[in-house]
């Protein structure tokens, strides 16, 4: 009940600031959300690439991170950089809930006239060098950016990955894992704070009033599968807490991988990921191939 009536209070609200159509923001205030738990190996080169793209501000909720990670927020809060740390504490898995609280920080405190929300393993990457061009010049309330999955390489930093993947339709012609890399992703959204209704899990999609969406030329380099060790206690650790959830949606790859690891198999089945066995095979029919755009951004604006 309590959720109906947020709902059509927030329905109302958008229904009473509804334009015509929405104008042209010159120079957008964005906010980006950030939902994290144990991402000390990414978080920091997040915010570093999302602030040289032009992102003004971050709020982060950090959901029991036993890592370094709350010492990275806390340095980049003194920094201004992070505008709200939000410890979330509960030891259920309630995205969906977690990152509309955040929206709406934006929203009523922060003043935001464009929100994204990312997870800590998603870079969005602006052919223009800045986010907030493709939202300057935007008059729909929606933006669809496309997806891309960046190939794992050991014995590097995420960033410096050179390999992106492209998704392949037959994927039992590789013995390929049903959540491999080699899937085709959806697309992420970026939405205006005016008309936001409502955030789906995964940031997938969103639901505004009145609804009006545009393809982006913003593209999410996305580095859902890390490197062996990283990826198996991401997808346990993911598993876990998904399991207190057992009748709710989403999260279908972690309880899957979380299967898997119970019967000793994860470590096996990371290679079906990523397809170990058909590596050459995959190259040469054109699943994997060279790109560089993150790689030389970091060099040639964040230094490293």
């Amino acid at each position: 009940m309590n959720n109906c009536i947020r709902f059509a209070g927030r329905f109302l609200k958008a229904f009473a600031q509804w334009p015509l159509s929405p104008s042209c923001i010159e120079n957008p205030k964005l906010i980006m959300t950030l939902l994290v738990k144990n991402e000390e190996d990414k978080l920091e080169e997040n915010l570093r690439f999302h602030h040289a793209m032009g992102v003004d501000g971050f709020i982060i909720t950090d959901n029991n991170s036993t890592d370094h990670t709350p010492e990275i927020i806390d340095r980049y809060k003194k920094k201004g950089w992070v505008l709200e740390y939000i410890l979330e504490t509960s030891t259920g898995y309630e995205q969906k809930m977690w990152v509309d609280r955040m929206i709406q920080l934006a929203i009523a405190k922060y003043s935001a006239d464009w929100v994204i929300n990312v997870d800590a393993d998603e870079l969005w990457y602006s052919p223009a060098g800045n986010l907030k061009h493709s939202m300057g010049k935007c008059r729909s309330r929606v933006l669809r950016c496309r997806v891309m999955n960046m190939y794992p390489q050991e014995n590097a930093p995420f960033y410096a990955w050179n390999k992106r993947v492209v998704p392949v339709q037959s994927p039992e012609q590789y013995d390929l894992s049903p959540y491999s890399v080699f899937n085709r992703q959806n697309v992420k959204v970026a939405h205006r704070a005016t008309g936001y209704l409502q955030i789906s899990m995964g940031n997938h999609r969103v639901k505004t009033f009145p609804n009006s969406t545009v393809e982006s030329d913003i593209v999410v380099y996305h580095y859902c599968v890390g490197t062996r060790d990283a990826f198996i206690r991401k997808m346990v650790n993911g598993g876990v807490e998904l399991e207190k959830h057992k009748g709710r949606h989403g999260g279908r790859h972690w309880r899957y991988f979380y299967r898997l690891h119970q019967q000793g198999l994860l470590n096996k089945e990371y290679d079906r990921v990523i397809g170990t066995a058909f590596m050459t095979e995959l190259a040469d029919n054109g699943h994997i191939v060279i790109d560089d755009t993150i790689s030389r951004f970091f060099k040639e604006n964040i230094g490293v």
